[in-house]
């Protein structure tokens, strides 16, 4: 299984471009808007309250990102869950423009106390009714953005699914504790086997299958794809991760108790005191 070298780059710079794209995204709609305002208003303004007004709502909103990427993974829009989750980013969308309200509030009073100035908000009821109708569409603008940038991601690198058993005869492996995954991938699929797993990260609703530098997506809980593991070869380590044993390399304790995992390719995972003393004991070296 291969990807594009200009994925792979990417993927090796992914959370710094994510990170500098929303910063971009919110500091040139800050600016567009700031021009579009001060434009609208000449003349009753000040020239430097629009760009408070703007800039301070930007703020807030970037403060408040990381909470809607985390609901939206928790409560994923997909073809089989918008059903159900809809309502829930729209119930989320309220307190998400309360404190987006409130936080914007107290960015333009100390602004305004600088220039000598006073800021009213106004009728509270009546203007946090307006900025709803805003900040709504501006929540599930940056939801759906998520959305599309996800099923990027899973072309690009690919969605893994366990096999499932044919609808007459018997199946050619066990798929109760399958050997191999299919990964479906910019169009075409693959057969990957379970032994090349280094490990498996819970991530939302998903399981990443960490292969060879690349995660596979897979949509099942930790819980589920726990009894359809080899327990010769994968043992829980955290609530979060298993590890392929025969990609581990070192065990280093900590002195809370948990411990350290060295991978053979120089990753790190985290073993909870919890699956401390059972990882031990798999290599005959009791706590």
């Amino acid at each position: 299984m291969t990807t594009s070298p200009g994925f792979d780059l990417y993927q090796r710079w992914r959370r710094p471009f994510e990170v500098g794209a929303w910063l971009l995204i919110f500091a040139l709609n800050a600016t567009f808007n700031s021009i579009d305002t001060h434009i609208d208003h000449a003349g009753r303004l000040a020239t430097w309250e629009p760009w408070v007004w703007e800039w301070s709502s930007a703020l807030v909103m970037l403060a408040l990102l990381p909470a809607v990427i985390a609901l939206e993974r928790r409560w994923p829009i997909r073809f089989d869950t918008w059903r159900r989750n809809l309502p829930l980013h729209l119930l989320a969308s309220v307190p998400f423009s309360l404190l987006h309200v409130v936080g914007m509030i107290a960015l333009r009073k100390p602004a305004y106390a600088a220039a000598g100035w006073h800021y009213d908000f106004g009728s509270w009821w009546f203007n946090f009714g307006y900025e709803y109708l805003k900040d709504v569409r501006t929540y599930f603008l940056i939801v759906g953005t998520l959305v599309l940038y996800r099923l990027w991601l899973l072309r690009q690198q690919g969605e893994a699914r366990l096999l499932e058993a044919p609808d007459d005869g018997v199946p050619v492996e066990p798929v109760e504790r399958p050997e191999r995954f299919l990964v479906r991938k910019l169009g075409k699929e693959f057969l990957l086997n379970a032994s090349e797993i280094e490990w498996l990260q819970a991530s939302g609703n998903y399981v990443n299958l960490h292969v060879r530098g690349r995660d596979y997506p897979l949509r099942v809980t930790m819980a589920a794809i726990e009894d359809r593991l080899d327990p010769a070869r994968f043992v829980r380590v955290h609530r979060s991760y298993f590890v392929n044993l025969d990609y581990l390399a070192e065990i280093e304790p900590l002195e809370t108790g948990d411990a350290r995992l060295q991978m053979r390719d120089g990753a790190k995972i985290p073993c909870s005191r919890r699956y401390r003393a059972a990882l031990r004991e798999r290599f005959g070296q009791p706590d």
